[in-house]
């Protein structure tokens, strides 16, 4: 995998929109905050267009991507925000440039499905918060810290206390290739050529607003493809604004564990990753160790 070299002071940012429209004051928030940063900031020149529900017209998004991806003075692309449209741009990308010049892609939600693309590309990018959360929470916010110190060349080391779910956590210690991200846009790459399951690698998932039998689909969508056939390890994120639905046999969460009860790998519940304040960041394609103790989780990539 090639990794990006980490940021400096007078790096060059660049914000894109892939995927759904923004509020230009979101961007002009996050703008001044990688400004903070010491870094040199352009917003790509359709990054706050609107057609519809997207950022710009696909030529138009795709022109802004693959302009920041091919630009060798550009070490961050950060991604504005998710929503949907990414599907449309992954098989029009060309790799050529940032394979020579490689750089950071941030982002998360429908940006995973950029992330899976550059994973198969062989470039690692990173699952962290994207303009919209910088805005609204601003550099003091924690997620944002992480997610400072990483590009800065800090290592990832997570030491968090098992939460809500604890009594689901299948205990254990493993390390693999790191992949994943939305559940929703993940599943839907099932069987493309733009996605790869590295053997062995640690797999972690979350979503926003999916029912739990869609969410209880998926995870089956997972089994019947393999997936968990082939992973070293289960990171179960944050499942945010849905209801229980009381005529599933279980919880959201519980019907996740009944799922991949009979495996052996190690699962952790309720980890601070996804549409939600805290979203730490994590490194996509690099290698991880996981260990989920009774009352702790220990998550490491260097």
């Amino acid at each position: 995998m090639i990794r990006p070299p980490v940021l400096h002071s007078d790096d060059k940012a660049v914000i894109v929109s892939p995927a759904g429209k923004i509020d230009s004051l979101m961007v002009d928030k996050a703008a001044a905050i990688l400004c903070e940063w010491g870094l040199r900031v352009e917003v790509a020149p359709n990054a706050l267009r609107q057609a519809g529900r997207f950022s710009g017209f696909v030529d138009q998004r795709l022109s802004d991507l693959q302009t920041a991806m091919d630009d060798p003075d550009v070490k961050l692309i950060l991604c504005s925000r998710g929503g949907y449209g990414v599907v449309h741009l992954l098989d029009k990308l060309n790799f050529e440039g940032i394979k020579q010049f490689p750089k950071w892609l941030v982002g998360f939600s429908d940006i995973t499905a950029l992330h899976a693309v550059f994973q198969k590309n062989g470039i690692v990018s990173l699952h962290a918060p994207m303009a919209k959360h910088l805005a609204e929470e601003g550099s003091a916010d924690i997620s944002v810290r992480f997610m400072k110190s990483v590009l800065f060349g800090s290592h990832l080391k997570y030491d968090l206390p098992a939460m809500r779910y604890d009594f689901l956590n299948r205990l254990g210690q493993s390390s693999g290739t790191l992949f994943g991200g939305n559940l929703s846009v993940f599943c839907s790459l099932l069987g493309t050529k733009y996605i790869n399951i590295p053997r062995k690698g640690i797999l972690f998932i979350e979503d926003i607003g999916e029912e739990p039998y869609r969410v209880d689909r998926m995870i089956h969508q997972l089994k019947l493809t393999d997936v968990f056939d082939k992973i070293n390890g289960l990171i179960v994120g944050q499942f945010t604004d849905y209801n229980e639905d009381d005529q599933m046999y279980a919880s959201l969460n519980e019907s996740i564990m009944t799922a991949v009860r009979e495996y052996t790998f190690p699962v952790c519940f309720d980890f601070p990753v996804g549409h939600a304040k805290h979203n730490f960041p994590m490194l996509m394609g690099e290698r991880a160790s996981l260990n989920v103790k009774k009352k702790q989780i220990l998550f490491k990539q260097k």
